[in-house]
């Protein structure tokens, strides 16, 4: 899988390559991650890839041309997809995670400043917003979706089983609700905090394997209930 990144920051997407799994994925050669340069397309002295909008107002919006320049080479690049990352996109959901997983190549379009001109809108193939809040560009959702997408590719995570039995995994597919995931505990069995010893749960040291997964379910279920009633 092919992850290009248009920004004026490529040096935030290069930062990110060099740890964790993304970093192990990409000396497998199983994902790539490119940052584009937008100023690199700018034919002018100082490199401008924006200016005021029309209209007046505060801010400084990109350039459609610009954008277009940059694009152009992507346009004809067969089983893709070019993502716009605005506010106005539609919130992105594991289900697109698990769709676009299945493409070779997505190109990802980062805004900054006061954002795109709307000719820039007729560009692209999708629009994603990762939450209802404002960020100062694009590159953070950008990377926000590349990593929950590389999940989804063979090889990138240890245990496939993993990616089923996580936080909204693809409850359709798996015959379940779309459920937080459950609790999970490590050693010490019993830890202090405070004047209280929080405790394992006693089932999960019983070796019952049905008890356990009976109890990860119910506890799924009561968590989602708690945090996240929207998702059920």
């Amino acid at each position: 899988m092919k992850f290009d990144v248009i920004t004026i920051f490529p040096e935030i997407i290069d930062d990110y390559k060099k740890i964790g799994i993304i970093a192990r994925a990409i000396s497998k050669k199983l994902i790539s991650i490119r940052p584009h340069d937008l100023r690199a397309v700018a034919r002018d002295p100082h490199k401008t890839v924006d200016d005021r909008p029309y209209g007046g107002g505060f801010g400084m919006v990109l350039k459609p041309d610009i954008m277009q320049r940059m694009l152009k080479k992507f346009h004809a690049a067969g089983r893709q997809r070019i993502i716009l990352l605005s506010p106005r996109g539609k919130v992105f959901k594991q289900a697109d995670a698990k769709r676009l997983a299945k493409y070779d190549r997505l190109v990802f379009v980062c805004g900054r400043y006061e954002g795109f001109d709307e000719r820039t809108h007729a560009m692209v193939d999708e629009e994603f917003s990762i939450g209802d809040y404002v960020l100062m560009g694009g590159e953070l959702p950008a990377l926000v979706m590349i990593e929950t997408i590389s999940r989804f590719i063979p090889g990138v995570v240890g245990k496939a089983g993993s990616i089923i039995s996580e936080s909204f995994a693809d409850a359709s597919e798996h015959g379940h609700r779309a459920l937080l995931e459950y609790p999970q505990y490590t050693r010490p069995e019993v830890l202090k905090v405070g004047r209280r010893k929080l405790r394992v749960p006693k089932v999960l040291l019983s070796g019952d394997h049905a008890k356990i997964k009976q109890w990860r379910d119910a506890q799924a279920l009561k968590l989602t209930k708690k945090l996240r009633p929207d998702i059920l």
